[in-house]
């Protein structure tokens, strides 16, 4: 993810109700730390993903509340983000995928790539 991207993510993000109290306190800690953390996060493989792996000069549990504050703000999104193909897309899909690599019904691949 590029700069620009996590700036776009963190102006999407920065005024969501996930940042703006935590146990009716304002949160402390920006919104781009939270975003931050939250991609290390999730860019960390196995073991570097735990809390006390993720060196952010921060203590686990902020941490913690920066993933899942991050993560409830992003899930908001998913209707804005994402789109589900509808039936005929998704017929177009499987006749592609079955021509291509033998799989009958399947609507998608995880491979690795974006675009063709």
């Amino acid at each position: 993810m590029d700069r620009a991207c996590i700036h776009q993510l963190n102006e999407l993000v920065m005024n969501d109700e996930a940042f703006s109290s935590f146990w009716g306190k304002q949160d402390k800690w920006p919104v781009m730390l939270h975003i931050m953390v939250f991609l290390k996060y999730l860019g960390s493989y196995g073991n570097e993903a735990s809390l006390q792996k993720i060196e952010m000069g921060i203590s686990k549990g902020i941490v913690n509340d920066c993933v899942v504050q991050a993560s409830q703000a992003i899930l908001k999104l998913q209707n804005k983000a994402f789109k589900w193909p509808d039936e005929e897309e998704s017929k177009k899909i499987r006749a592609r995928i079955k021509q291509a690599h033998g799989f009958v019904t399947c609507v998608g691949l995880i491979n690795g790539t974006l675009f063709h």
